[in-house]
């Protein structure tokens, strides 16, 4: 016999154990994953039974889970096309098909298959538990066939009670109860998320089965357009809409076979604005009157016009009606239809802050001015400061935001484009540019007040009022506060003699960062003006050059000077802060 080499037979050997490794390897996998599967509550098999009651899928309509036979091809949906959902498209997102319960209710129908129980004691003891036959007959002995086919659930105890007792006349009570209801088939088809055949009883409704479908197609489907099939025939009519608006859904006892046929989806008109259902409408007719419209979408009683437009068949159609016009429209498909509020108001409210007496709020008419209206303000001489008052508004703050936005946008642009010309400076550019952008965070979490300057020298500009205007008569005050970029900010009692340098030292001086070349001196009608630490000197002419009290010294802080690049627009922007919203941010 010829012997195989040793080099051959070390190579084999070292084969075999890796092969059996493998097998062993996967031979371990297979086993930890049955146990994973059994600790899990997996079954090794799938329960066909199981999955024809959960009607293939237990899963709601937008299920990323497959089902046997489903195409993972999905349609575009309403919001990726950038259309609103139909009315009622929620209506199969509850989960009333998992939470149902097996139970009959007294309006299911006794079929071939059911079973009942039935006691008899008295005269004569029995219990048995009988089957209804093809007939739709259950068989009782001594007494014959009774016919419990299509009887209700609630009416089987009498009826077979009846017949027994025409047999067992004296002395015999009996008792029946429904065990069991027979299961039906019944075939979903159209436009619906997963058409095909669901188990069910047959007084389910027809929501639970169309919800086993996955729910209608809310974009190809009718939601007022439902058939139910008999053997070809239509048996029944549903619209949907009648059951989200009133409630209306009629009761149906189901057979074996039938068929729930959903037709294409109709003529849709969309609705946008002020509606308190803004969605996709389905009519009922190629056209239809616009009250028909209101009757679903509900518009907002602040609506006044209607916007449509659409495409007819001689061109584009854009129409803009008074609501009250907009009943006899005719609207047709692919409309769409704006309600809007295009009534000026020609009451305006306004709010009342500081020291007065009396309400807050005031309803006023569209025009009137402020000094219209500080005419019936109570106030206390004693305790207001009449000739301080300022107004905050609105448009005022939303013109400061986009003024500094504007300026920190400019910023940015300055530090981020900067060109450099050795990688030194563009070390110092790149720290700089971290700076700035912490800077500019911080100024665009300030929100400015929004203040109207109208009172100078004691004396009230009389300007119009606007919607949402806060009018403030500061109280008196014999207060100086001191803020910002000082060592000890507080407030002290004014002294006609003191100078701006005296309120400052009083208050500990400026701190290592404060910029004393111009100081924000925040006065009583909201007026800011700058004046010089060094020398007393004002910025802004002669008519502000002294501290008044209920004034308020802000010390800005200062400039690195380190950022050349951007320190004139760092500065300008900080000055914007101090007169937008009285506070000094570095």
């Amino acid at each position: 016999m010829k012997r195989i080499p040793l080099f051959f037979r070390v190579i084999s050997g070292l084969f075999f154990v890796f092969s059996f490794g493998i097998a062993a390897q996967q031979s371990a996998s297979e086993d930890q994953l049955r146990q994973a599967r059994a600790a899990a509550g997996e079954s090794q098999q799938v329960d066909v039974s199981q999955y024809i009651q959960s009607g293939g899928n237990n899963t709601g309509r937008g299920s990323d889970v497959n089902v046997p036979g489903s195409n993972n091809a999905r349609p575009m949906s309403e919001e990726e096309m950038g259309l609103p959902p139909p009315f009622g498209a929620n209506l199969f997102d509850g989960g009333f098909e998992s939470e149902r319960s097996d139970g009959l209710n007294s309006s299911y129908l006794v079929a071939p298959g059911d079973k009942l129980s039935i006691q008899m004691w008295g005269a004569v003891n029995s219990a048995n538990v009988v089957t209804v036959d093809n007939q739709g007959n259950v068989f009782i002995p001594d007494v014959g066939p009774i016919k419990v086919k299509d009887v209700p659930a609630n009416r089987v105890n009498s009826t077979v009670t009846q017949k027994i007792k025409s047999i067992y006349t004296n002395n015999v009570s009996v008792y029946v109860n429904l065990l069991t209801a027979t299961p039906i088939s019944v075939f979903v088809a159209g436009p619906v998320e997963r058409p095909g055949q669901y188990a069910g009883l047959a007084s389910d409704s027809l929501l639970f089965f169309l919800k086993r479908a996955g729910g209608i197609d809310s974009f190809r489907g009718s939601y007022r357009n439902i058939k139910v099939l008999r053997q070809d025939k239509v048996v029944l009519e549903y619209d949907l809409y009648d059951f989200l608006k009133e409630g209306k859904l009629e009761a149906f006892s189901f057979k074996d076979e039938d068929v729930i046929f959903v037709e294409e989806q109709g003529p849709m008109v969309t609705v946008e604005g002020s509606a308190r259902y803004p969605f996709r409408f389905e009519l009922e007719a190629e056209q239809a009157a616009g009250q028909d419209l209101m009757y679903y979408a509900r518009p907002l009683s602040k609506s006044s016009h209607v916007a449509i437009t659409g495409n007819r068949q001689n061109g584009f159609v854009s129409v803009y009606l008074p609501l009250a016009e907009f009943s006899s429209f005719t609207m047709e498909d692919g409309d769409t239809v704006l309600f809007n509020d295009d009534i000026r108001p020609q009451v305006i409210s306004v709010q009342v802050s500081g020291s007065y007496k009396g309400q807050s709020f005031y309803t006023v008419k569209k025009d009137t001015r402020l000094l219209d209206l500080l005419s019936h303000i109570e106030v206390d001489p004693k305790q207001a400061n009449y000739g301080a008052i300022y107004i905050k508004r609105e448009s005022v703050v939303e013109q400061q935001k986009a003024l500094l936005e504007e300026s920190l946008q400019r910023l940015e642009r300055n530090i981020f484009t900067a060109p450099a010309s050795s990688s030194g400076e563009a070390s110092i550019r790149a720290q700089e540019a971290q700076l700035v952008t912490q800077f500019v965070a911080r100024a665009r979490a300030v929100e400015p007040l929004g203040k109207v300057i109208v009172s100078e020298n004691g004396k009230v500009a009389n300007i119009r009022l606007e919607q949402g205007d806060e009018i403030i008569i500061p109280a008196q005050t014999d207060l100086i506060q001191v803020a910002g970029e000082v060592l000890m900010p507080q407030a002290i009692v004014y002294n006609p003699n003191a100078t701006l340098t005296d309120y400052v030292a009083w208050s500990g001086g400026f701190s290592d960062r404060a910029d004393d070349e111009r100081i924000a001196i925040v006065h009583a009608n909201g007026l800011t003006s700058f004046m010089s630490g060094d020398s007393d000197l004002w910025f802004t002419g002669e008519q502000s050059n002294k501290l008044a009290p209920g004034d308020q010294i802000l010390v800005l802080p200062k400039v690195d000077t380190k950022l050349m690049q951007s320190i004139k627009d760092v500065t300008q922007i900080i000055y914007q802060i101090a007169i937008a919203a009285n506070v000094a941010r570095d």
